[in-house]
């Protein structure tokens, strides 16, 4: 017997179930993107006391170590989420990483501690990368499953949109800072007032109950005893097909908010604050295309809409670095929006396209970890591959032909995917407006006894 109503109850909850996924993923982000920019900036000079060139290198090198962390945060806290729940993994990611960002701006540089500072760097920057690892899956699952079949791509793609709220509160922040007092310990503000921002993510993840889908899998009883396991017996190849497909959005997008800032400041002399400004405002409008682009493959399909991204991305490589070349304000903003915007065509539908290709027993593990290998194939070597071309050729035109060889795989991966049928997973209809109310309700009832 039901306790909940159907009606206002269960939408209330889809609201705060959305309202915790994005809240959290922002601030994951924030965390993350900060390192990011730090990485660019400043972490050269303070962490590897190098050469212009040989600092950056170094200091994407370990930010490509925080990559390489994601997958396996992606198989750990995936194995929870698929076997205790989406809820308590992401406590436990947001805690992570938001505790990993605070001890990093409290870090000793080179010039205090020598090259145990680096070490330090190094091994914050891992566990960053196993939180925001744990943080995708859970996230856009916990909104997700909490949505109508048809309205997934929307549902999924709330959460997707902490990323350019992430990246635009951060840079926004290290632009606020960004003064003469810059290197002296202007950067390290924004990474210690990310304690405030871990309490309200607490605060409001700790508030929702636990998706339909994944209640319904325990009350059935059906919950897996190893989900990595399962995951690479059944089903290697849509993990194979996530981690490709995800080339063309994850490459360029690390070009685009992160080795900008190295290219617009050392090759072109653009002045560090107008590059960090028009980053922000680029990023602002990703809070509403890629809500909107997810609500979009909601109706012509996701696979039409992601690859319209994939292709305007490959086809954008050349004009954008000839916009940042111009150096005219007007037309380097331009480039970075464009870019963005390309980006948040793949990023909106991105999070259902590959969750839809795994069952809920195993989705959080299977979408996670797919999702998180593209960090190692692409997300965290494009700064570096991009950073080492520019040092030895000292032109954009090879940077150029990677984006568009990261276009070719991503089509490539798209035509392969296809999601499961609905019918194949009766956990999936746990969300509908009539079915799943009394895995709610022992949701619900956990949580009370829980507390």
């Amino acid at each position: 017997m039901s306790t909940l109503p159907a009606g206002a109850d269960r939408r209330a909850l889809k609201r705060r179930a959305v309202v915790a996924s994005t809240v959290g993923t922002t601030i994951e982000w924030y965390d993350f993107f900060l390192y990011n920019t730090a990485a660019a900036l400043v972490f050269g000079p303070l962490f590897f006391a190098n050469s212009e060139a040989g600092g950056v290198l170094l200091a994407f090198s370990t930010q490509f170590v925080g990559f390489a962390a994601r997958p396996i945060g992606a198989a750990i806290f995936g194995h929870y989420g698929d076997r205790i729940g989406r809820k308590y993994s992401l406590v436990a990611t947001l805690l992570l990483m938001g505790g990993a960002t605070v001890v990093i701006g409290l870090l000793p540089t080179y010039e205090t501690i020598g090259v145990l500072a680096p070490i330090l760097l190094t091994l914050l920057r891992v566990l960053q990368g196993i939180g925001v690892g744990g943080e995708w899956g859970g996230s856009v699952l916990m909104a997700m499953e909490w949505g109508h079949r048809r309205q997934r791509g929307l549902m999924a793609a709330w959460p997707q949109a902490g990323v350019p709220i992430g990246l635009a509160l951060g840079t926004f922040v290290v632009w606020q800072f960004s003064g003469p007092e810059f290197l002296a310990w202007g950067w390290r503000v924004p990474f210690i007032a990310s304690v405030v921002l871990i309490g309200i993510g607490l605060w409001v993840r700790l508030t929702v109950l636990e998706s339909p889908a994944f209640a319904q899998v325990k009350t059935s009883g059906k919950v897996a005893k190893l989900p990595l396991a399962e995951t690479l017996r059944t089903q290697w190849r849509d993990v194979l097909k996530a981690m490709f497909v995800r080339t063309a959005e994850q490459g360029p997008f690390y070009l685009f908010t992160s080795f900008v800032l190295v290219y617009g400041t050392q090759q072109l002399d653009l002045e560090r604050s107008d590059l960090l400004l028009y980053l922000i405002f680029a990023a602002c409008i990703g809070i509403v295309s890629v809500p909107f682009f997810g609500w979009l493959s909601d109706r012509i399909g996701r696979r039409l809409v992601y690859g319209a991204g994939v292709v305007l991305t490959g086809l954008y490589a050349f004009p954008y670095f000839a916009l940042l070349d111009t150096r005219t304000g007007g037309l380097v903003l331009l480039g970075m929006i464009l870019g963005l915007v390309f980006h948040d065509l793949m990023y909106g539908p991105q999070a259902a396209l590959i969750s839809e290709s795994f069952g809920t027993g195993i989705r959080y593990t299977g979408a996670g970890l797919g999702y998180q290998l593209a960090s190692i194939t692409a997300g965290g070597p494009a700064p570096l591959i991009a950073a080492a071309i520019l040092a030895a050729t000292g032109s954009s035109f090879w940077i150029s032909i990677y984006i568009v060889i990261c276009a070719v795989v991503s089509l490539g991966a798209l035509l392969l995917m296809h999601p499961r049928p609905p019918e194949a997973d009766e956990a999936d209809f746990a969300s509908e407006d009539n079915a799943g109310q009394d895995a709610i309700d022992d949701a619900a009832r956990s949580e009370r006894t829980a507390t």
